[in-house]
């Protein structure tokens, strides 16, 4: 017996794929393959609701949402590169203290 998905369900499925495409760029089917049976949908159905998301132009995520996006990441970049040079500076403090070379 078939599955009911209420809209939201579908909008997530179709959502997914379309990140997934975009990220590796596969086709519609693979990332159908790929991504539909871990939410518990067929890969079939899947790809119709795809098709009919880019058919009504529901897919296309708004633009507040994409520069959201971006301006979290790169907050998240810098704080990651941040990190990495303290890292940097401690491995080299603590290298030079387990030196042998080195006199007290």
């Amino acid at each position: 017996m078939p599955k009911k998905f209420d809209q939201e369900a579908k909008d997530r499925v179709v959502r997914l794929i379309e990140d997934r495409i975009l990220a590796e760029g596969l086709s519609i089917q693979e990332a159908c393959q790929v991504v539909a049976p871990k939410l518990g949908a067929s890969w079939h159905t899947a790809r119709q609701w795809v098709q009919e998301a880019r058919k009504t132009g529901r897919i296309m995520r708004a633009e507040e949402d994409i520069i959201a996006e971006n301006a979290r990441l790169r907050r998240e970049n810098q704080e990651l590169r941040d990190t990495n040079e303290l890292l940097k500076a401690a491995s080299a403090f603590f290298a030079k203290e387990l030196d042998p070379k080195r006199r007290k």
